[in-house]
């Protein structure tokens, strides 16, 4: 029984040994571990063992089936590891190739206008107000001192979803919004961009959907010649250039006085040409102070406190700055288009 089990156990680390992967070691296991493997054949014979031969073999099989199944586990770990490094190896990626080039997208022009603008305001001590696009008609008209027959609302006849529900034409209704927000404390120093939605023929320079920005400024002793000195300042910013600016009178219901502004013509520097109209002007904005009512309906006293407002289109500065000849290459998503601005 002694040289069985001596046999059997060089048999089996030879077996084991040999093994060139984890599907054989198995079948070496169950060969000579198994139920019925060949260790459990031998070990049956015990019984015609005398007593004291029985623990003596019963100890010599255990040092057997112990020895047998660290060897298993060794080996076992040995040819797991072998097989991951050639997996590895297998699947090594070579870091040397070149990669592929991935395109890159950039700021869409408008989105460039809007942030250049932001960022010459809020240089100046303006924050930055945002409020809802789908606007409510005392907000977006009754605030700001277009009653329902004031003929004024035709300019802006807009996308209605309820007769009081609208999409906003203009971003003044933040202005009110906010100036109700503050309760009645200045200073009140605000620019407000955003899209807006008015019910015009998609052409060359209009669009039913635009980008405008806004701005507003509240508190004591606010006159006209610091709006046009922030106007001024701004137009030289946005532009990066020296510039001759006007006012010129116009009407808005919601500032009294009311005035366009307009600067010295960017491509020929004042002295006329297509762009212009050969008149050596560009309008770029409109602005003014504002009006009392709109003053008094969102809590300001219009007897101590004044303001003015001021609002462009970021659409047709973009136009202007980059030389665009058509609003609507703004919001085709042609590519080739738009890759022109990726560095601006």
């Amino acid at each position: 029984m002694r040289e069985r089990l001596e046999l059997l156990k060089k048999e089996a680390e030879a077996a084991i040994e040999a093994a060139k992967g984890l599907e054989q070691l198995r079948d070496v296991k169950v060969k000579y571990l198994g139920k019925k493997g060949e260790l459990t054949t031998v070990l049956r014979g015990m019984k015609d063992l005398s007593a004291e031969d029985r623990p003596v073999i019963g100890g010599l099989a255990n040092e057997v089936r112990t020895g047998l199944e660290k060897k298993l586990t060794e080996k076992e770990e040995e040819l797991r590891e072998a097989a991951l490094d050639a997996r590895l190896e297998a699947e090594a990626i070579d870091v040397t190739l070149a990669a592929r080039p991935q395109p890159l997208g950039g700021i869409h022009p408008i989105a460039a206008v809007v942030e250049q603008i932001e960022d010459i305001f809020t240089g100046m001590g303006f924050e930055v107000a945002e409020g809802p696009e789908v606007e409510t008609d005392q907000y977006n008209f009754e605030a700001l001192n277009l009653p329902q027959d004031h003929p004024a609302r035709d300019m802006q006849d807009s996308f209605y979803i309820t007769p009081e529900i609208l999409l906003r034409t203009h971003t003044s209704p933040v202005q009110v919004r906010t100036m109700e927000a503050k309760e009645g404390q200045v200073p009140v120093k605000i620019i407000c961009p955003g899209k807006v939605y008015r019910r015009d023929d998609d052409d060359a320079t209009h669009s039913h959907q635009f980008y405008q920005v806004e701005g507003l400024v509240v508190d004591r002793g606010i006159a006209m010649s610091e709006l046009h000195g922030i106007l001024a300042t701004f137009a030289e910013k946005i532009f990066g250039m020296a510039l001759e600016t006007r006012l010129r009178p116009s009407y808005f219901p919601f500032t009294e006085p009311s005035v366009e502004m307009d600067i010295t013509c960017i491509k020929c520097s004042g002295k006329g040409c297509r762009m212009c109209k050969q008149t050596g002007w560009i309008e770029i904005l409109g602005a003014g102070m504002v009006h009392p009512r709109v003053l008094e309906g969102a809590g300001y006293d219009s007897e101590r406190y004044t303001g003015f407002a001021f609002g462009m289109g970021p659409d047709r500065i973009a136009l202007l700055k980059y030389g665009i000849d058509d609003i609507r290459h703004l919001y085709t998503n042609d590519l080739k288009f738009l890759r022109q601005f990726q560095s601006v």
